[in-house]
């Protein structure tokens, strides 16, 4: 299966001429009791334990391509990587690459190569609006490909495009503002939400997600299809397209 196909150029065309199966959308996010995914300090701060971590790099393994947004990629300076040998030899034993392929989303087009996430791992792809196109492909070079979404985003367009590059299973890992779209925009498949047991109330740090427009309100509840305890993570699995009965 393609999974890293060329970018497609600025303003060009989508093929229509077949159907496009998009991927399957899983959100990823660990967050305190009261719903933030970090604190205010410069420094990253680790809301799991290694026994979720080690899920959470199951679930990157068995994904074909994980996707995070620029604001995150920024200030967490991620490498996004499954870490297990055992798990990447795995996936070149069924025919795949080591590592998934790495996304990330931007409006600005603001993105240092320094970043670690260009560094690490396999192939990169990014997506922007056209108008970005240019300035990241003369900054980033062949660190990574990128991809022009229109004027502006949609985040259905860009799925299509990754049904075409052959991305069956897509794991999201924010930050807020991603999940926010991708939920209030109906196109998460699965939340995988780790709770920490403590609370941050800072209003300055980012949440899980932000003031929006849900379809999933008191009037129609997602399925829980999940929820057990990892050490002292409550983990719990929801299937949002699922309506509960």
């Amino acid at each position: 299966m393609e999974r890293c196909a060329a970018a497609p150029t600025a303003g060009e065309e989508l093929d229509t001429d077949h159907v496009i199966t998009r991927p399957y959308v899983l959100l990823s996010v660990a967050a305190s009791i009261d719903g933030y995914i970090d604190d205010a300090a410069p420094e990253r701060l680790v809301l799991s334990n290694e026994a979720d971590l080690d899920r959470v790099d199951q679930v990157r393994a068995e994904s074909d391509a994980i996707l995070i947004g620029a604001t995150t990629l920024r200030r967490d300076n991620p490498r996004l990587l499954v870490n297990s040998a055992e798990r990447r030899d795995e996936r070149e034993a069924r025919g795949l690459p080591p590592y998934p392929l790495k996304i990330t989303i931007t409006r600005s087009g603001d993105l240092d190569r320094d970043l670690r996430f260009w560094h690490h791992g396999g192939d990169k792809l990014i997506y922007c609006p056209d108008q970005a196109v240019p300035r990241l492909r003369e900054r980033l070079g062949d660190l990574a490909d990128v991809a022009g979404l229109g004027a502006d985003f949609d985040f259905g367009v860009m799925l299509d495009d990754l049904g075409r590059r052959g991305v069956e299973r897509l794991m999201v890992e924010g930050g807020g503002a991603v999940h926010t779209q991708f939920l209030t925009a109906g196109l998460a498949d699965e939340v995988h939400l780790a709770i920490a047991p403590f609370f941050l109330g800072d209003p300055a740090a980012p949440r899980f997600v932000n003031p929006g427009d849900f379809p999933h309100g008191p009037g129609n509840r997602m399925r829980l299809a999940e929820a057990r305890t990892i050490g002292d993570i409550a983990f719990l699995r929801y299937l949002p397209k699922e309506k509960v009965t």
